[in-house]
């Protein structure tokens, strides 16, 4: 099958970028978007200032407020808004693979990306796209790696094939359970490791952060029905380690903000803000000890400062390292 065709639903930084890496490719790209001004600047001044600054793009990329026919389809919406979108553009999604590229789990329904699709495309193909990355670095030719997940190898890895070019490396799996849960998880945890920083704990305590944090990724994950091998990879410790040590992580910046005592109120929202108490939910669930998860909402509920967290994190009784 031909897979020629990219459209991208989705208008902002990352949707863009993410067409940049497939014009790049060499593919014909749409970016789909609701802002008139947005589309006509793209289509006209080849850039989208708003969320990528002068960042020129490709002439392979045009922009519509109309959904095209595709041979691939990417979603490049806010987690919370997925569903919205995939109901929108159910009809011309039947079919087809669709490669969900947001980082969370649905309020409410405590459901990953792939299980809303289902929901609402139940004969569209799912592909997770995952992994260290930032809009700005793809949109501008960086070497970026990441990894795309599906569940049927061979589809997997043609599409990965597609959207790969010179500077972005795409790494096939089939752990869709792993990949996506890995990318929403951590988000939580770059919230608390911004904390640490933003209240000025050190390094070292953001270390043992990251550390743990990845121990409790694991036992999530793994109970859950993901791969611990999906962990040590890309999906996995790459976007962790990105997600947690990076002011340009929107996560660690809400991070810091809390950790310096600014209210939620006056913070712009990050998917780890939404993602933490649906995190708390599952593991509570499944009776999984889950300590940062439960502290992060605890910075979250505005009740407890991050030096009471961390002092009682300290306090907790000693035990082996798993």
């Amino acid at each position: 099958m031909a897979l020629e065709r990219v459209a991208v639903i989705g208008a902002g930084a990352w949707g863009t970028a993410l067409a940049q890496a497939a014009a790049i490719a060499g593919r014909e790209v749409t970016i789909v978007g609701r802002d008139p001004q947005v589309i006509h600047e793209i289509n006209t001044q080849r850039s989208n200032a708003t969320h990528l600054g002068d960042q020129q793009l490709s002439p392979w990329i045009n922009a519509s407020v109309d959904l095209p026919e595709a041979d691939i389809f990417v979603l490049a919406v806010p987690a919370q808004a997925s569903r919205a979108a995939l109901t929108q553009h159910a009809t011309a999604l039947r079919g087809k693979p669709v490669v969900l590229t947001a980082k969370g789990l649905e309020h409410g329904s405590l459901k990953r990306q792939s299980e809303i699709l289902a929901d609402t495309v139940p004969d569209a193909e799912a592909f997770v796209l995952s992994g260290p990355s930032f809009a700005v670095d793809v949109a501008a030719g960086r070497p970026t790696a990441v990894t795309l997940a599906g569940d049927d190898a061979e589809a997997t890895s043609d599409i990965a094939a597609a959207l790969a070019g010179l500077t972005f490396r795409l790494y096939a799996t089939d752990d869709l359970v792993g990949v996506e849960l890995a990318g929403a998880l951590k988000n939580v945890f770059a919230l608390g490791c911004g904390a640490v920083e933003g209240a000025g704990l050190g390094a070292s305590a953001r270390s043992a952060m990251i550390a743990r944090a990845f121990a409790e990724l694991t036992r999530l994950v793994v109970r859950m029905g993901g791969s611990a091998h999906t962990l040590t990879g890309l999906a996995g410790l790459g976007d962790l380690t990105l997600s947690c040590t990076s002011t340009q992580s929107r996560n660690y910046q809400t991070g810091m903000a809390l950790g310096r005592g600014d209210s939620i109120a006056g913070i712009g929202l990050a998917e780890g803000v939404t993602t933490a108490p649906v995190a708390k939910a599952l593991a509570d669930g499944l009776g999984i000890d889950a300590p940062l998860v439960d502290a992060v909402n605890l910075l979250l509920g505005g009740r407890v400062t991050i030096n009471e967290i961390v002092a009682g994190l300290m306090s907790r009784p000693l035990k082996r390292e798993d």
